[in-house]
């Protein structure tokens, strides 16, 4: 009971945090927006909202869990928070791809092929954000019908719990081709994430090659906000796999673990949450001129 109760504690805590650091990077970005109109703002602003209904699916059903309140959620409930919670992690890996291949083409050289699919403006992206919603929506959209509250459960068909929800698989099928379209949908959006990272990594390097050759001192040290906004990028791409596979790499060990420890578990519910807690830190650091447009406001 003890541990249950510091456990709340602290996802009650991480998730609060989440909320606000994510919020308060989604209003800034839509103040900023307000002059400036750049597709790169509005995956800015997608993806931190994204991460919101991570935090809402995901960190507060584990906090009422954790504090002993399984009856708050009810079957309906546990419905659409498990379902909106893999639409979120589906949104969470397409949008932060997406912000990858849209820096490497917004950073490549106007005369490559690359430069000429720079979009002209936000529009020219509001469409693919839709697309990711319908594409995660449908291979989500089976998980309603398997889904059961710990109330109306039958142990006897219980696949894998979620501590208040359960997951009651009665057609083996079905339940296989859509988790193969969610394995498909991870690896082309991490391929094309990769390939974007690699590109944006050779770049780098050219434009260091070329700094180097300069003699002026001032100019040497001086780092233009292209490669700043690349860096960050990069990093945000780094923090999202780290979190990705070793969430994966835990879940398995979890499951084919003789022992359910609480210690294993509750890591793996961390790493579940991590990439939505961590990500707005990268995203303030990218942007400074977030913090400059709330000071003006």
């Amino acid at each position: 009971m003890g541990l249950n109760f510091v456990k709340g504690t602290i996802f009650m805590f991480l998730t609060g945090l989440g909320i606000v650091l994510n919020t308060w990077v989604l209003v800034n970005c839509v103040c900023y927006c307000r002059s400036t109109v750049k597709s790169i703002h509005l995956i800015l602003i997608h993806l931190p909202f994204a991460n919101i209904i991570t935090l809402l699916t995901r960190g507060i059903p584990m906090t009422i869990f954790s504090f002993g309140l399984r009856s708050l959620l009810g079957d309906v409930a546990c419905k659409m928070v498990v379902y909106l919670s893999r639409v979120a992690r589906g949104l969470s890996i397409s949008t932060t791809s997406l912000l990858t291949v849209v820096q490497a083409i917004t950073i490549s050289p106007r005369g490559s092929n690359w430069g000429s699919l720079k979009p002209r403006s936000a529009w020219h992206i509001f469409p693919l954000l839709v697309f990711f919603w319908i594409l995660n929506s449908l291979i989500s959209m089976n998980l309603p019908f398997y889904i059961k509250h710990i109330s109306s459960m039958n142990t006897s068909k219980i696949i894998r719990s979620d501590n208040y929800c359960y997951f009651q698989l009665q057609n083996w099928t079905v339940g296989w081709i859509f988790i193969v379209l969610m394995v498909l949908r991870d690896a082309v959006f991490q391929g094309v994430m990769g390939w974007a990272s690699g590109y944006m990594v050779f770049l780098l390097h050219k434009h260091h090659q070329q700094v180097l050759h300069l003699q002026t001192s001032k100019l040497l040290h001086r780092t233009p906000p292209e490669v700043k906004a690349v860096k960050s990028v990069l990093l945000l791409m780094l923090c999202f796999l780290f979190f990705y596979w070793t969430s994966c790499f835990m879940s398995l060990y979890v499951t084919f673990s003789l022992e359910k420890h609480f210690l294993k578990r509750s890591a793996l519910e961390f790493l579940d949450l991590g990439y939505a807690i961590l990500s707005p830190f990268v995203l303030i650091h990218r942007d400074g001129h977030l913090a400059e447009c709330w000071r003006a406001q």
